[in-house]
C-alpha cells in the first residue's frame, strides 16, 4: 500500500511541475493574458481558446468567429418564410465546449453577463441562456483580441490572481 501512495505522490509532484511549465508558457502569450481578463476563463480555457481560434485576423468580424465555433443559430428558408433553429454545431466542438463551460462560470461572477443570462433564461430557458452567454463571450473575445484590450468589466482581484498563478 505504501508503494502505491508514494507512486501517487510522485505523480502529483510531476503534475505540479507540468502545471507550472504550462503557466510559464501561457504567461508569454499576450492573447492568453488578455483572455484571462474575461470572467469564467482560466489558464487552461484561455490556452484552449487561443489554440482553437489561432490568429484572430482569420475572422473578419465576430459573427464569423461565432459561426466557426458552431454557436450561430441555424436558419431554414423557404421563399419569404425564415425559421431560426438551434445552433449549427458545425465547427470546433472543443471551442464550443469550453465556451459553454466558461459561460456557466461567468454568469455566477460577472454582473453584466449574469444579468444577460437572467433576461434570456426568463424567456428561453437555462440551456439556451447559457449558449447565448457563450455567444456573447465569443463576441467579447473577438473585440478583445482585435483591439488588444482587456475585458471592460474585469474583476481586478480575480485577474490578478490568474496572472499570479501563471507567473509562479
Amino acid at each position: 500500500m505504501e508503494n502505491h501512495l508514494s507512486l501517487v505522490e510522485s505523480i502529483n509532484v510531476q503534475i505540479r511541475k507540468v502545471d507550472a511549465a504550462i503557466g510559464r508558457m501561457a504567461c508569454l502569450d499576450e492573447d492568453v493574458r488578455l483572455l484571462l481578463s474575461l470572467t469564467g476563463v482560466d489558464v487552461y480555457s484561455a490556452l484552449l481558446i487561443r489554440s482553437e481560434i489561432g490568429p484572430i485576423t482569420r475572422f473578419a468580424d465576430c459573427k464569423k468567429l461565432i459561426s466557426w465555433a458552431g454557436l450561430a443559430p441555424s436558419v431554414h428558408q423557404s421563399g419569404n418564410v425564415e425559421y431560426n433553429g438551434g445552433i449549427t454545431k458545425r465547427g470546433s466542438s472543443m471551442l464550443r465546449y469550453v465556451m459553454v463551460e466558461a459561460a456557466r462560470s461567468a454568469v455566477r461572477y460577472d454582473e453584466k453577463l449574469g444579468g444577460f443570462y437572467l433576461r434570456v433564461a426568463a424567456r428561453r430557458g437555462d440551456q439556451k441562456a447559457t449558449v447565448a452567454v457563450a455567444c456573447k463571450m465569443l463576441k467579447i473575445i473577438w473585440f478583445m483580441l482585435t483591439r488588444r484590450e482587456t475585458y471592460g468589466c474585469v474583476n481586478g482581484r480575480r485577474y490578478g490572481e490568474k496572472l499570479k498563478k501563471i507567473s509562479s
